[in-house]
């Protein structure tokens, strides 16, 4: 059998071969006079492709993030400033590999150098003709026989790795000669050893604008036309001098530089700080200290921007584009300084980076000046500049002694967020101030004008930064407020209401009454709230939670035998606070609980009497009701009873069925929508429907757009299991059997539409959209007058095991948004909700099955109607029950909102 990782990489390739295919056909469609415009979609669609593979590799914000810098640096004059890559020779012998990791840059449009090595090759050959190899210095010694192996042995290899290339359907030129000039090193000592003098990057960029990754190894020539050999990681320096890419790779076996003492891997060597400590180490010697020297004279002569790194081949696209890397990121380094006056940091230094970097500037809604006589006129100590050396990342905050600082400005460059500067500032910043304002457009970014001068890293910085350092937020007109360190809403407010006063904060961001979503032009959806208000006007903030509980609490779950209590066990077995205490399943009473293994757990059987007991006793913190609909009322009542003798607070209870979802006195829990300070507050929670998780999620970020009495339509497809279990006797006493109530076999491998009118989640969906239904802002108080919101739905049951797709037909008020205004929109509302994830296609059952999210995409609207189409989708035991119920219970019990949940994983 193949191993997980062999497996994991046939498909991969297998993947890859596909698409291969598909630019062959669309070459064959050229020839055939096809029109361009499919052509490109085809090329397109390899791309979308390898950049969701890309996505399991780290998270789709890093990827993304790193695809912007690289693709960034394609600028046609200059086409080769993304990557130099050279290739040790042995790394040659494992070329199907090789060729799958450079298709994969190839196919999200990046086009590396590559350079390769023979070494190993040209020492089999040679040993063979019973020559031993020589080495001077590390330098192979060659004489006109070696020489002229190492031509045959050159032209061989670079041959064979452009045939693997193209075979992948990806283009690639061999360059053998015609870019390095060269003298002789020392011809009496190394023979016919070259010493690069000049190199030619013509042919090189041929290649890039051609289409084809330039493919090129170690051999120059004299001016008077003598072949000379050169060592390929020097030749690789040289390369690298001359086209000052962003990331120099060396590929070898190892997949990095090694600790020689306790063999641990260097992911990070600052130079700056670290080189001269590093040579003094005992274990620096012989090669690794020729190295170092070689990455340090060549990173001295490059841009900042320049990083080298030492990877293996197959961990090529980890180290690339991913912030974690996979091999050994070497740069030069970055030492912080905090600066409090204008002349210890520079004041025409900061005003360029100012003029340079800051959004209000480059929009004329501030000044250069305005902000540094700012600074010049405050107090001593009332503001400090955190920055690097040459300031590519720099954060200006404003403390005034008893007041809580302003993070007024941050600023990084390209190379500040790529390199890391941007995080270093941050936590030297947080390390001196325990709490922290600052706000930060969420508006999806406008295409530069031809004249204007571009953010040097703003685009970098997406909106998700702000939103994963902040313990809370809230949304007004497409900017957002963002704070750390304020535990208490009402001191938010508080806090808040003194900046606007003071003018410390430049706009108003608490209510000032109604506002008016406005609708003109393609960009309406840029001043809509992010997050809509609920009932009793509390504000649904985004990310606000007090210090997270770490104390141990128990967990009782009333219905344990269907397919979601099964889940949710499997959830809590990996809680690191929570633990399951009890059971009950009239059913399964005697047999131990499967699946839990923090301690062993038998069945019981529950009566109502006992939950009372139990809950005045205190044995309890929580109770889970797992249970058909109509048959939960009595176990809450029997809470309720028991927690008016209970010493202290009572239990929480989240009710899994629909018994409560349209009750006072219960808080409706579905934190993406309706905020997380009620269910923090709330002892009752309804969890919500699984289609109606769905539905709500979809219709949210559009209500502003929909005009009554046009109501949308929703078509759900959901796996057998949410039709539920039924329980069979096992055979001779044997452990009772659970099976689904509908099967694969019954369907016949198809669907059946079923409760075609009327379906409780349909009427859910509704009462609860109705809190979010014409309400301009996201921060004023619900009317008692608006009318209720209508929702048509259709369920239909599938062969599959889980998950739930809907398909949205939503009416639009107005024909001035796009599809992609729409997506924008939907990224926008949505921003820092982890268990959100919005993609541009069509979700398949595939990417909601296992996964505690919810999914959206394949936006379309229509051409002719004012009407959008959009697909939802999650796993309807996991986001549509379990995972949302453990939401809840993490909110209600004080713990981190996510806490036991793989948020970016699967179930095991």
């Amino acid at each position: 059998m193949l191993s997980t990782r062999a497996a994991s990489r046939l498909t991969v390739a297998t993947k890859v071969v596909v698409l291969a295919g598909r630019r062959q056909a669309a070459l064959t469609a050229l020839r055939t006079r096809v029109s361009v415009r499919s052509i490109q979609s085809a090329v397109q669609t390899d791309r979308d492709t390898i950049t969701r593979l890309l996505y399991s590799l780290g998270t789709k914000r890093e990827v993304e993030r790193h695809l912007r810098i690289f693709s960034s640096c394609s600028n046609p004059s200059q086409p080769a400033k993304f990557a130099v890559i050279k290739i040790g020779g042995a790394v040659l012998d494992d070329v199907e590999d090789l060729a799958l990791s450079l298709s994969f840059l190839y196919r999200v449009g990046l086009y590396p150098v590559v350079l390769h090595g023979a070494g190993p090759q040209m020492n089999t050959i040679i040993e063979g003709e019973g020559v031993k190899p020589e080495y001077i210095d590390g330098i192979r010694v060659t004489d006109a026989k070696t020489l002229q192996i190492a031509r045959r042995v050159f032209l061989e290899e670079n041959l064979k790795l452009v045939g693997a290339l193209e075979k992948l359907g990806t283009r690639a030129r061999p360059i053998t000669s015609g870019v390095f000039t060269a003298t002789a090193l020392d011809s009496d000592k190394y023979g016919l050893v070259g010493k690069v003098t000049r190199v030619d990057k013509r042919p090189i960029e041929a290649s890039i604008r051609a289409g084809a990754l330039p493919i090129l190894c170690s051999l120059a020539e004299s001016n008077e036309g003598q072949i000379l050999n050169v060592n390929a990681d020097v030749a690789a320096g040289e390369l690298a001098k001359e086209l000052e890419p962003m990331k120099i790779v060396f590929l070898n076996e190892k997949g990095g530089l090694y600790h020689g003492v306790t063999g641990e891997k260097l992911d990070v060597i600052n130079l700056d700080e670290e080189y001269d400590q590093l040579l003094k180490e005992p274990w620096v010697k012989y090669g690794t200290k020729l190295k170092l020297r070689e990455f340090k004279e060549l990173l001295d002569v490059l841009p900042r921007s320049s990083s080298v790194a030492v990877i293996s081949a197959a961990n090529l696209q980890r180290e690339l584009f991913t912030d974690s890397g996979a091999g050994t990121l070497i740069r030069r380094g970055y030492k912080l300084f905090k600066h409090q006056t204008l002349a210890s940091i520079g004041k025409d230094r900061l005003r360029q980076v100012i003029f340079e970097r800051d959004e209000g500037v480059r929009t004329g809604n501030e000044s250069v000046a305005g902000l540094l006589s700012m600074l010049e006129n405050a107090k001593p100590g009332e503001w400090s500049i955190y920055a690097d050396e040459p300031l590519d990342a720099v954060a200006i905050v404003s403390h005034p002694e008893g007041q809580i600082p302003v993070l007024t400005k941050v600023l990084a460059s390209r190379s500040g967020v790529l390199n890391g500067v941007l995080d270093n500032v941050w936590n030297a910043l947080k390390k001196d101030h325990q709490q922290l304002v600052w706000t930060a457009s969420i508006s999806p970014p406008t295409a530069p004008s031809p004249t204007s001068h571009p953010a040097q890293g703003e685009e970098m910085m997406d909106r998700s930064w702000h939103f994963d350092r902040a313990d809370g937020s809230f949304t007004r007109s497409g900017r957002s407020l963002f704070w750390y360190g304020i535990s208490d809403v009402s001191e938010v407010e508080k806090v808040v209401k003194g900046l606007e006063q003071s003018g410390r904060i430049g706009r108003s961001y608490l209510p000032v009454g109604p506002a008016r979503a406005q609708l003109g032009g393609s960009r309406g959806y840029a001043t809509l709230a992010r997050r809509a208000a609920v009932p009793n006007g509390s504000r649904g903030y985004a990310t606000h939670a007090p210090v997270p509980s770490t104390e141990p609490k128990r967990v009782a779950l009333i219905g344990a035998r269907g397919y979601t209590g099964q889940a949710l066990t499997s959830l809590l077995n990996a809680h690191p606070y929570l633990s399951l205490t009890h059971v009950s399943s009239r059913v399964l009473q005697g047999y131990p609980l499967e699946g839990y293994t923090k301690s062993p757990i038998t069945h019981t059987n529950l009566s109502v009497k006992d939950v009372e007991r139990m809950e005045k006793e205190g044995e309890v913190d929580a109770w889970v009701m797992a249970l058909p609909n109509g048959v939960c009322k009595p176990f809450v009542d029997a809470v309720e009873r028991g927690s008016k003798e209970r010493r202290g607070e009572g239990s929480v209870v989240v009710d899994l069925g629909a018994d409560y979802r349209f009750e006072d006195g219960w808080t409706y829990g579905l934190p993406e929508l309706y905020g997380r300070a009620d269910i923090r507050a709330s002892k009752r929670i309804a969890n919500p429907g699984c289609y109606a998780t769905s539905t709500q999620l979809l219709m949210a970020p559009l209500l502003p757009y929909l005009a009554p009495p046009a109501w949308p339509t929703v078509f759900g497809v959901s796996g057998y299991s949410g039709a539920g279990t039924i329980t069979q006797p096992g055979e001779a006493g044997a452990r009772p059997v659970t099976l689904p109530k509908v099967t694969p076999e019954s369907l016949e491998s198809g669907v059946r539409p079923y409760s075609l009118t009327d379906h409780i989640h349909e009427r859910e969906a509704g009462h609860h959209l109705s809190k979010l239904l014409h309400v301009p802002t996201g921060l004023a108080a619900v009317a008692n007058s608006k009318p209720r919101m209508q929702v048509a739905f259709i369920p239909t049951i599938a062969s599959f095991f889980s998950g739930i797709l809907s398909t949205l037909s939503f009416p639009l008020s107005t024909s001035t948004l796009s599809a992609s205004d729409i997506a924008s929109l939907y990224a926008s509302y949505y921003a820092g909700e982890r268990l959100v994830r919005i993609q541009k296609g069509v979700p398949a059952v595939k990417d909601v099955q296992r996964q505690h999210g919810w999914v959206v995409g394949g936006v379309q609207v229509h051409s002719g109607l004012e009407r959008v189409v959009v697909v939802g989708g999650l796993d309807n035991l996991l986001k549509g029950a379990a995972t949302q119920c453990l939401q809840n219970l993490n909110l209600a019990l004080g713990y981190d909102e996510y806490a036991g949940i793989p948020v970016e994983g699967e179930v095991a």
